[in-house]
């Protein structure tokens, strides 16, 4: 059983900030910004693409609820979603999370998208052509 099904059943403690019937939310014991918290599934999917569809509306709904609680409550002007999954992306729970890291002006938290993959740009109509034929 995964860490995040054991903070679901209770058998590891976190730091609730919200829940429903679906879907949890606790502040991370690692956090890379003051409040940065993650929003799981109750039930166990390992990856985005992997969730039901009949899971995925209350899944984004609590994720916008956690994050308009976030910057209510600790008047943080902006915030990024950050959701990894699978091994290569960096995923290292097995089980689907979204980061929810509030940003303030005070805080120089450094978040930057890789390098433009200049092969990938020059091939960007073959890949268009791949992705959108059938």
């Amino acid at each position: 059983m995964c860490i995040f099904c054991k903070i679901v059943k209770g058998e590891i403690p976190c730091k609730k900030i919200y829940e429903d019937e679906q879907n949890l939310s606790f502040l991370d014991i690692f956090p890379r910004a003051t409040g940065h918290a993650l929003v799981i599934p109750k039930k166990h999917c390992e990856t985005f693409d992997q969730m039901e569809l009949a899971d995925l509306q209350s899944f984004i709904i609590a994720v916008q609820k956690v994050t308009q609680l976030l910057k209510q409550k600790l008047d943080a002007p902006a915030f990024n979603i950050i959701s990894n999954n699978g091994a290569l992306s960096g995923q290292e729970v097995p089980h689907l999370h979204f980061h929810i890291l509030p940003r303030y002006a005070t805080e120089k938290l450094s978040l930057h998208f890789p390098p433009v993959v200049q092969s990938a740009k020059e091939r960007l109509d073959q890949i268009y052509a791949e992705i959108v034929e059938e």
